[in-house]
């Protein structure tokens, strides 16, 4: 393992140990819309032991990379669980899988997304699990929402997540609905 604990953080301890997760869709497969989706998705995450703690508003934005895509809505939770990450993330895989999510192309259309953004102060690589999410900085779907509930996240590479979210450069079209 090449992570490390960021110790050098000082701020609110809630803040120091939280634990982010993204939720997207932009497939609404069986359900009514990406909405209820992304509401049913919620719900299993307590069967996978994952409390929800706090909830952003969805965010609608056009599809990235390919904005002929369907539009996404997107959110971020604090959560609370015991896994550690690698089982936290097979506990998000296991929900995808519930939910028909299909990984043949990169960026395709998708049911459910489900994305570890940070896991406490962890930081590098984790035998192949990167914390924080690499991406999740530069987009305005994952910070904004993030941004909602924890606007002094301070990301450990630099930044709360309110800074990030108005510097982020990918998906500014990125609004609450």
């Amino acid at each position: 393992m090449n992570g490390s604990v960021d110790s050098e953080y000082e701020g609110d301890g809630a803040l120091n140990d939280a634990v982010f997760v993204a939720l997207g869709c932009n497939d609404k497969g069986v359900w009514r819309d990406c909405e209820q989706a992304l509401e049913a998705a919620l719900a299993r995450f307590r069967a996978e032991g994952i409390d929800v703690i706090a909830r952003s508003s969805w965010w609608r934005s056009a599809a990235w990379p390919d904005p002929a895509d369907p539009p996404f809505l997107n959110g971020v939770v604090q959560v609370r669980t015991q896994h550690d990450p690698h089982a936290l993330m097979a506990a998000l895989s296991r929900i995808e899988q519930a939910f028909g999510r299909q990984r043949d192309r990169p960026n395709a259309p998708r049911t459910l997304d489900l994305d570890l953004i940070a896991y406490g102060r962890l930081n590098g690589d984790f035998a192949g699990l990167i914390l924080p999410h690499p991406r999740a900085a530069d987009r305005l779907f994952v910070m904004g929402p993030l941004a909602q509930i924890a606007p002094e996240w301070p990301h450990p590479t630099g930044g709360t997540a309110t800074v990030l979210a108005q510097a982020a450069t990918v998906g500014r079209d990125a609004r609450p609905i």
